[in-house]
């Protein structure tokens, strides 16, 4: 997937026709549906972000958030400033081809939809693709969703060019508030993505493989029930140490993730990002600044391409 060039008109003619006809942005939630759609179902698929004649440069961008309790609001903030993300990625050349992906976190231990993803776009496609997800809103009561099933299906089930072709990594950024299973379930791999692993695999063994392939952040917003919670903090850190962002207002969310972009990219230092924010007439500034300001983010870091890579399904932990 990932072809076609996103169009803000597109997305605001979109957007009119459902104001005036009374359509939700979520048509699959807001319909009724209580399952996972069949085009976001993570069974034995593979997302794909590749380089074509029309992107030779494929940058994948991945973005996963917790839609259980107070995290549910969370995909209907981020498809109203798609434009405002997919502007300052494309106009202020932060990326030269983003391919962005969208998907969903509950909890496998009792959610009807624990792991919903959607495909690498680069047009309009990916406003269709939010659209598709069900917001659950339910979660298991206590501290933890499967954040760990959602790493484990990224390390595994994605096949990026800019990480296979030229050795650089993609992006993950993962919303939510809190803590990830301590390990992969064999069980649950096997029933929810079919694969048969052979035994459970430690957390901390899972993000060592899934970083080879992706600069991971792990974004906590303020509002939701976990919102600087010093657990959820300290066992994130200890996965992702400075790419942990507490961010102190969510409508800065799409902002957060182009200036962390950029910054990867090294086609903007901060200061020049807060500069692109005020200059689109955004008011995230002062709450993305705080958010960025411990990342030390240099030339990216480059790892080297795995071979066998997607060979890798009977690792255990």
């Amino acid at each position: 997937m990932g072809s076609g060039i996103w169009s803000t008109d597109v997305y605001a003619s979109a957007a009119h026709h459902r104001k005036a006809t009374g359509a939700s942005a979520f048509a699959h939630t807001d319909s009724g549906a209580t399952t996972t759609h069949p085009d976001l179902s993570p069974y034995k698929i593979t997302r794909e972000s590749r380089d074509s004649a029309e992107h030779p440069n494929s940058l994948a961008i991945s973005v996963l958030f917790d839609v259980t309790g107070s995290m549910g609001h969370v995909p209907r903030t981020l498809q109203t400033k798609l434009p405002d993300l997919l502007g300052l990625l494309l106009r202020k050349g932060y990326a030269e081809d983003p391919q962005i992906m969208f998907g969903a976190i509950g909890d496998a231990t009792c959610d009807r939809a624990p792991l919903q993803v959607g495909q690498f776009e680069s047009d309009n496609r990916m406003d269709e693709q939010l659209g598709r997800i069900l917001l659950e809103g339910g979660g298991g009561g206590q501290k933890t969703e499967s954040y760990e099933l959602a790493m484990y299906f990224m390390a595994r089930h994605t096949t990026i060019d800019c990480y296979e072709k030229r050795g650089r990594r993609g992006y993950l950024f993962i919303i939510g508030d809190e803590l990830p299973y301590p390990r992969v379930s064999r069980k649950m791999a096997h029933t929810l993505i079919g694969d048969p692993i052979e035994r459970d695999i430690k957390v901390a063994d899972m993000v060592a493989e899934l970083t080879r392939k992706y600069d991971v952040y792990y974004i906590l917003p303020a509002g939701t029930s976990y919102a600087g919670d010093r657990e959820v903090l300290s066992v994130w850190r200890g996965l992702l140490g400075q790419n942990v962002l507490e961010l102190d207002d969510l409508d800065a969310v799409c902002e957060t993730i182009a200036l962390t972009v950029g910054l990867g990219e090294d086609a903007i230092d901060l200061a020049q990002g807060l500069d692109d924010l005020a200059g689109l007439g955004s008011d995230a500034g002062a709450s993305v600044s705080k958010a960025l300001a411990r990342l030390d983010r240099g030339t990216l870091v480059v790892s080297e391409p795995l071979d066998g890579l997607d060979g890798l399904g009977g690792l255990g932990g």
